[in-house]
Formats: C-alpha cells, structure tokens, sequence
C-alpha cells in the first residue's frame, strides 16, 4: 500500500532513492550560479595593520599606473580604474571567457583616521602596495603610571 502511494511522488522525492537524483538537482542548480563565468570582485585585496600604519595589496594584473585612480579620504581607501583585454583576431570563437573587462571601484573602510597626506603606492608585477599611514591621534600610546 505505501509503495502504490510512493509512485506517485516525482522521481527526485523517492524517498528509496539514493540521493542520486537529488544530487542532480541540487547540483544544477549549483552550476548555474558558481560555475558560469563572472567578474566576481575585482580587485582582490589583502588588507593588514601594524602600529604606526596600514597595508594594502591588490592583484591587479595587466593594468598600468596610469590607469589606476587611488584615493583616501576619511577613513576610506578606493581604488579604480578600468580594465582593458585584447580582443582576438575576427576569426576566433571563444571557447571559454572568464576575464572580465571594463570599469571597477574597490572601497575599503579602514578603522580610524588616516594620514592622507603621506599615503604611497608602488605597482610591480600586477600587485598594487598602498601604505597609508595611521593618524598621530589613532596610534596607540603608551600609558606610563605615575
């Protein structure tokens, strides 16, 4: 008797099954948001903090300073630009495209104030290094007990 009222059930419900079309499903639906190809966020970024001040390393292979826009106000890093890839000759299909072109802006909240006057940044081999300097008044001081 229960057996006659599980035929009806649709294939993926069977509770006899292994798993397997429910693996399918789930794994559909899975592809369809992790596998396609997408920009994702651009740039990556390693954000960390010593005492006196903060470092930031952002891959940004292919792009050239001058297509860099840096700027720190408040307590906020952003980083932009534009990425640009060639394209390949008319006759080529693409069989897989996962590098995405055009503009981007990263923003970074930083704890506290900075010292934007004396920010610097170097690009070599694709990974941008901002150093930005904390603020005199966000250091930490030494508390001498008296």
């Amino acid at each position: 008797m229960i057996l006659k009222r599980l035929q009806h059930l649709p294939r993926w419900a069977d509770p006899f099954d292994d798993g397997g079309q429910w693996r399918q499903l789930m794994g559909d639906i899975g592809r369809k948001f992790y596998d396609e190809p997408h920009a994702g966020v651009f740039p990556l970024l390693n954000v960390a903090a010593t005492q006196d001040h903060y470092i930031v390393r952002a891959e940004l292979p292919g792009i050239k300073k001058e297509e860099l826009d840096i700027t720190v106000s408040g307590n906020n890093l952003t980083l932009s630009g534009e990425r640009k890839i060639m394209a390949e000759n008319n006759g080529a299909r693409y069989h897989r495209r996962e590098r995405e072109a055009g503009k981007f802006s990263r923003a970074v909240s930083l704890q506290g104030p900075l010292d934007a006057e004396h920010v610097t940044a170097s690009l070599k081999h694709g990974i941008l290094k901002v150093v930005i300097p904390k603020a005199e008044e966000a250091k930490p001081r030494k508390i001498s007990i008296l």
